[in-house]
């Protein structure tokens, strides 16, 4: 399988801008992550990138590479901007097309892996004639992630261990929409389900501000992270989430890691 991915914007175009933050550089930092997981986990799959810097390239530029390439999907990774106000995720593909389109399966696939991970509310899944989407000859997806100009969103973007999560959510839905084949676990491991991804929660806390007590204790010992909520039996629980992995082992080692530091830590697979 190919994949085109696409960070939006770079260069002389920072794309959109609030709270100090400027898109071009998270979307490439997202879609080098997409492409780390893609290609450190799965068979067959192959990602040419239109951007690996902060370089200036047009759209004509990006959708004709993919084109001449022969790419079997092209994904744009974009953030949102609006008045500050408007907030969360959503994605776009061709105007165009039906609901019952191949472009639309895939989609609907990988929005619903995305949501899973990206702790932003969901604004749905919408159409519009963007060039990279009516000029590209395969089928083609762009995600906008959160709205830099929101003061919630902006803080999620900043951490690292949320855009990790928003390209793991990208990457869960390409290797389902596409069915990709999850590499062999190296000798001594074997302990990894196709699919799941292992999230290491170093607390779980009923009140928040105790869960923002061990956000900043992690935090001041050099593991970043973030608190997700959680439902369970009809309770709100603040969670810290202090990585998530494609690898058991890669989480346990994470855990063996907060541990030593005198932190309790688990593993989570829901």
């Amino acid at each position: 399988m190919k994949l085109y991915l696409d960070p939006g914007h770079g260069g002389s175009d920072p794309g959109a801008q609030g709270n100090g933050l400027q898109e071009k550089d998270f979307t490439l930092d997202i879609a080098l992550k997409i492409r780390s997981i893609l290609e450190n986990n799965y068979e067959n799959i192959d990602v040419r990138m239109s951007r690996t810097s902060d370089v200036t390239k047009s759209l004509q530029q990006r959708t004709d590479e993919a084109n001449a390439w022969g790419a079997d999907f092209y994904l744009s990774i974009h953030i949102n901007s609006f008045n500050g106000s408007a907030s969360g995720y959503e994605d776009y593909i061709y105007i165009g097309l039906s609901d019952n389109s191949a472009t639309a399966r895939y989609r609907d696939i990988i929005h619903t892996e995305v949501m899973k991970l990206n702790q932003l509310g969901d604004r749905g899944k919408k159409k519009a004639d963007f060039h990279v989407l009516r000029e590209s000859t395969m089928d083609a997806m762009l995600s906008e992630n959160g709205f830099i100009d929101n003061d919630q969103n902006a803080a999620l973007i900043k951490q690292e261990s949320w855009r990790t999560n928003v390209a793991q959510g990208h990457a869960n839905g390409i290797a389902k929409a596409f069915n990709l084949s999850e590499k062999n676990t190296p000798p001594g491991g074997g302990s990894s389900n196709p699919g799941t991804l292992y999230k290491v929660i170093a607390g779980s806390f009923k009140q928040r501000t105790n869960a923002e007590k061990r956000a900043a204790d992690l935090e001041s010992k050099g593991f970043e992270n973030f608190i997700a909520t959680s439902e369970i039996s009809g309770e709100t629980w603040y969670r810290v989430q202090a990585g998530a992995f494609s690898k058991r082992e890669n989480a346990e080692a994470r855990v063996r890691e907060i541990e030593s530091k005198g932190i309790d830590a688990f593993i989570s697979t829901d």
